[in-house]
């Protein structure tokens, strides 16, 4: 995962995602994103990419529609995949734009996205094809949260810090994720 105010250097052949910066302090505003988004996709390569998040309002269902749809087109028109931020609010209906884009983002509060009506909205995104990824998952609890609901992806920054800490913790979380089944199995 990488935002504009983060500055990383991807790996060769490593696969990304591209987020946009809304939550914390690096959103450098949408015409300022988008190229840094073209540059970041011609410098690491646009099949590489997994996906691009739409600007959002981090926690307003409402404000998020508004703000992401014009820019969910514009990132498809980049040859990658559009991610689409769900919000608190986002079951409500109307609020998710089905169809303009590829992923589903569950963000919002961490109530929210742990919540039952995010739930459902994982399950239709996975009835409708459409990965979904988790953001903001630092917790053996919340990766097994996005392992229930389906999510294909999920990002952190736990390993950020403390990384000789909490890189053998990940690990062995992820060895668990594979090695014991959730309650719900491959049903959720």
């Amino acid at each position: 995962m990488t935002t504009p105010a983060q500055g990383n250097v991807i790996p060769p052949a490593t696969l990304y995602a591209c987020d946009n910066g809304k939550f914390g302090k690096g959103w450098p505003g949408t015409d300022a994103w988008f190229a840094w988004l073209r540059s970041t996709l011609d410098r690491y390569g646009r099949d590489l990419c997994r996906w691009a998040l739409a600007p959002d309002v981090p926690m307003d269902a409402a404000a998020t529609l508004a703000e992401s749809l014009p820019c969910l087109e514009r990132i498809r028109s980049l040859d990658v995949p559009a991610a689409f931020a769900a919000q608190d609010g986002s079951e409500e209906d109307g609020l998710i734009p089905w169809g303009s884009f590829d992923v589903l983002f569950l963000a919002g509060s961490t109530t929210w996205k742990t919540s039952p009506a995010a739930h459902r909205l994982a399950l239709e995104a996975r009835e409708r094809a459409l990965p979904v990824h988790m953001g903001r998952v630092n917790s053996r609890r919340r990766l097994r949260i996005a392992q229930a609901f389906g999510c294909t992806s999920a990002d952190g920054t736990c390993l950020a810090f403390g990384p000789d800490t909490n890189l053998p913790r990940l690990l062995a979380w992820m060895n668990e994720l594979h090695t014991t089944p959730t309650l719900f199995g491959d049903e959720t």
